[in-house]
């Protein structure tokens, strides 16, 4: 199973795991606000308010990954990616050492003049096999605004 395919299968799980907790909450927060009690009401209507930030998140979440993964694919479509990441079997370790190796290469293009998308693009997948997964997110949104810009 490709890790494409495994990254898939885990999201729709934890997706569909938490629109049950969705359920469960709601049922659960229309009960305490039906006892007229104060403290189970503000109890109910903060299990209303919960999940309600929780299918934001969820949403923002899956829209960077549909977005991140169409920048990929592009880069991959134009032999665009990074090429000390491209078919490296090696153990995660070994990943990580190409991965710091090349980054200053990646990070001097992302920051020179005319960057765009596909720099930023390439810098968060540095970022991401060096385990740098905070980085990595902020160049690979940068990268998502710019191809939208």
């Amino acid at each position: 199973m490709s890790p494409r395919t495994r990254a898939i299968l885990g999201v729709s799980l934890m997706s569909a795991l938490l629109v049950l907790y969705f359920v469960f909450a709601g049922f659960k927060a229309i009960a305490l606000l039906g006892t007229g009690d104060p403290v189970a009401v503000i109890m109910g209507v903060a299990l209303l308010i919960f999940p309600l930030i929780g299918v934001w998140a969820l949403a923002r979440e899956l829209m960077f990954g549909f977005a991140s993964t169409k920048l990929v694919d592009e880069l991959a479509n134009t032999d665009d990616l990074p090429e000390e990441l491209v078919d490296v079997e090696v153990t995660r370790a070994e990943v990580r050492q190409v991965a710091d190796a090349a980054f200053p290469k990646y990070r001097e293009a992302a920051e020179g003049p005319g960057a765009g998308w596909r720099e930023f693009m390439r810098l968060g997948l540095v970022y991401d096999a060096a385990g740098d997964r905070k980085r990595a997110r902020s160049a690979i949104r940068q990268a998502i605004s710019l191809k939208r810009d």
